[in-house]
């Protein structure tokens, strides 16, 4: 029923890595805000925080606004807003701070580390695909 794309950034290396969670797994993350520090199940040992995300319609999820519905905002920065000249404000429609249905891709950092790398991790899952 809920299907989320997780894009897992590390900061040690830089990469980012791509996982899609599904039915159970995905569950875990609805109600979870930004800046919440979540454990995903196939990963042991390693601990994430919420960064953002995005819903269907590719509006961006802010911080600083509560819930999972979409609003229209009037500001002069930060995520959704791009440059705009001193004194000017622009209105735009970004995303509440908290993880529902409608969001389809969540973005993730890595706070903790497992014993095992993530690069073998995504290698194994993509043998298991192809046998």
């Amino acid at each position: 029923m809920v299907e989320f794309k997780l894009v897992i950034a590390d900061p040690k290396t830089g990469k980012s890595y791509k996982k899609e969670v599904k039915d159970t797994e995905a569950t875990i993350l609805i109600g979870k805000k930004i800046g919440e520090t979540v454990e995903l199940h196939g990963m042991q040992g390693y601990k994430f925080i919420i960064t953002g995300g995005s819903d269907y319609a590719g509006f961006p999820m802010r911080a600083d606004i509560p819930g999972t519905e979409r609003k229209r905002i009037y500001a002069k920065g930060g995520v959704g807003i791009k440059d705009v000249k001193r004194g000017e404000k622009k209105r735009k429609i970004v995303c509440g701070n908290t993880i529902g249905p409608k969001i389809v891709q969540i973005n993730l950092k890595i706070t903790e580390y497992g014993q095992k790398p993530l690069d073998e991790k995504a290698e194994q899952k993509e043998e298991e695909k192809k046998e």
